[in-house]
């Protein structure tokens, strides 16, 4: 397949997936074999994780007005009731941190042996359930927290542990983590889902600048690969851009989407899709992966 299209179509998959439940590495791991894409070429694993930062900007861009009120109304925030330390940017750090130092610990110590396309399957089924669960359970009740600026410290660090889950175990999904996890301690749907936006704004710009010093320089990592200078040609450097560019839009659109889906039809559609998806990866994913 011509390179400029095989760009196009992974700038789609990561588009539209990093910021749904569903698990853009998974969808991405299953997009790279369908098409035979070599995961053992640097330049590749470099790729998958650039077109990750077109995403990261479009969320940036939308949440970006968001993110001045904060800016301007810290630390006693917009009704002049919160602190430094339950403002939602010192939450949204909170649970960055919660996430982030247990993470490294975790995938240092097993991360590496949780990349099967049987263990994504496995993440992908399981959360489904947790999320269909979690929320039909949410919306019988009546939520404590209705938008971010009512957040507790208490809150902020539980969603951060939970989105350890999928740094861990790819297939768990980001999103999902972090939106079930906030339904869990009494936040509404809006509320879980515009604090997981937040979250993944430090959390996707760490991992990936992580990821990416992994392969670029990888006498700081034991075992990772390089990428040679000369393998950056122009043809190269036009794939990525297009990818880049491709997963921008995409996720420029299918944000805003999902914001107004979610006020109207919660997760339920979302969490069908990974059970079957994932049930379909446990029968056919090792025929999958010889292809």
């Amino acid at each position: 397949m011509n390179d400029y299209v095989l760009s196009v179509l992974l700038g789609i998959v990561e588009g539209l997936t990093e910021f749904l439940p569903v698990s853009s590495t998974a969808h991405l791991r299953i997009t790279e074999a369908l098409l035979r894409i070599d995961l053992t070429n640097p330049y590749w694993k470099m790729y998958t994780i650039v077109i990750q930062l077109g995403a990261i900007l479009a969320l940036l861009l939308l949440f970006l007005g968001r993110i001045i009120e904060f800016l301007r109304t810290f630390p006693e925030g917009e009704e002049g009731d919160r602190t430094i330390y339950n403002h939602p940017l010192t939450l949204t750090m909170v649970a960055f941190v919660c996430t982030a130092v247990p993470s490294l610990v975790l995938i240092k110590l097993i991360g590496k042996h949780l990349e099967s396309i049987r263990i994504m399957a496995m993440a992908l089924v399981i959360g489904g359930i947790v999320m269909w669960v979690v929320d039909a359970w949410s919306v019988r009740r009546d939520p404590g927290t209705k938008d971010v600026e009512e957040m507790t410290l208490g809150q902020a660090i539980w969603i951060g542990l939970c989105q350890t889950l999928s740094a861990v175990f790819p297939g768990t999904s980001r999103s999902m983590s972090t939106i079930a996890a906030g339904q869990v301690v009494g936040m509404t749907r809006s509320a879980a889902l515009e604090f997981s936006f937040l979250v993944s704004i430090p959390t996707m710009v760490a991992a990936t600048g992580y990821d990416l010093l992994k392969t670029l320089h990888p006498r700081h990592v034991e075992g990772a690969e390089a990428i040679a200078p000369l393998v950056m040609t122009g043809h190269n450097w036009i794939v990525l851009a297009i990818g880049f560019v491709v997963s921008f839009i995409v996720a420029l659109g299918c944000v805003e989407w999902f914001l107004q889906w979610v006020r109207h039809h919660g997760f339920v559609v979302f969490a069908v899709y990974r059970i079957v998806l994932g049930t379909l990866l446990l029968i056919f994913g090792s025929h999958l992966m010889a292809m």
